[in-house]
């Protein structure tokens, strides 16, 4: 696996991931369990999404100085920001699945950002081993790529199927297993995980909604990572658009949370990104779709839905 990125700008992104995390779980975790409104998660998804572009600003520069190419350094950029925005699109049908969790489980509004702060480490972790692999896998056996490209086709047609359909978590098979495995209090015991019940230690709720989360995560990045590595081949873009995007997660959940019926359509032009993305990878030795078209066209689809969606609750709420 290569990588254009020089080793300083490896530390300098991992430095800016540590002191992120360390705002978030040392520094809010001052505030405790609180109600996260809609204008403090709207501040923190502009402050995530500001660090991301002076990271790609930064990313821009260190290309045009290790290579002398403007061209080049505009390429990377631009493959960096496509996958930033594709990350950040299927995050959307992510967090709608998380709220279904947190519905379905009743979990209080002051508990759920500690349960977004864990999930995001999971998060990072996971799709970190999830990305060597798969960036090893790519470079070893390029005929995974058209398996990965039918893989985002199918998963494309089946989110569109049922994107109308009212989500439900009564047969979920991964839930009915933990609840097997392991006891499960029905009650909550604050933001803890194992409570003591008739002298038995078990789970509290709130653990089986992590678990939830973390399986729901991972089920995501199989999507996500391949559509990445449709745009770029680079691990060090495909890395880091990933990890810029989850790092803004729990605050951009409780912005959509408080707007989620506003933009009831988008799960199918997240299936239409997702065809695309597949259909661009089987393409790929046949013809590759300029990173600018790839972008403009993601662009295109969530701006032409969030407008379906918000225009179409619009004429809903006048009759």
């Amino acid at each position: 696996m290569q990588t254009i990125a020089p080793l300083w700008l490896w530390a300098t992104f991992v430095g800016i991931v540590l002191v992120s995390l360390f705002i978030d779980f040392v520094v809010l975790k001052k505030q405790g369990a609180h109600d996260i409104g809609v204008k403090e998660a709207l501040n923190w998804s502009l402050v995530w999404v500001a660090l991301s572009f002076l990271f790609n600003g930064l990313f821009w520069w260190a290309v045009q100085d290790s290579t002398g190419s403007v061209e080049l350094a505009n390429t990377k950029s631009l493959e960096f920001l496509t996958g930033y925005l594709i990350e950040k699109s299927l995050a959307v049908d992510n967090i709608f699945v998380f709220l279904l969790v947190f519905t379905y489980f009743a979990v209080p509004s002051h508990f759920q950002k500690r349960v977004l702060m864990i999930g995001i480490i999971g998060a990072i972790v996971l799709r970190s081993l999830m990305i060597l692999v798969g960036g090893w896998l790519l470079a070893e056996f390029h005929w995974i790529l058209y398996v990965f490209g039918a893989f985002l086709v199918l998963t494309g047609v089946k989110m569109w199927w049922a994107a109308g359909q009212e989500p439900s978590l009564d047969d979920n098979p991964a839930l009915k297993l933990l609840r097997k495995i392991l006891p499960v209090s029905k009650h909550y015991d604050g933001e803890h995980f194992w409570t003591v019940e008739n002298g038995k230690k078990i789970a509290t709720p709130l653990f089986m909604v992590i678990c939830l989360v973390a399986l729901t995560d991972v089920i995501f990045a199989v999507d996500s990572i391949p559509a990445i590595f449709a745009i770029t081949s680079d691990p060090f873009i495909v890395l880091t658009s990933n990890v810029f995007a989850i790092l803004g997660l729990r605050a951009m959940y409780f912005l959509l949370a408080a707007v989620a019926n506003k933009f009831h359509l988008l799960n199918y032009g997240l299936a239409v990104i997702l065809v695309f993305i597949g259909t661009k990878m089987c393409l790929i030795d046949l013809y590759k779709i300029p990173v600018g078209v790839s972008l403009g066209v993601v662009v295109g689809i969530l701006a032409v839905t969030m407008w379906l969606s918000v225009r179409s609750s619009s004429t809903r709420s006048r009759v």
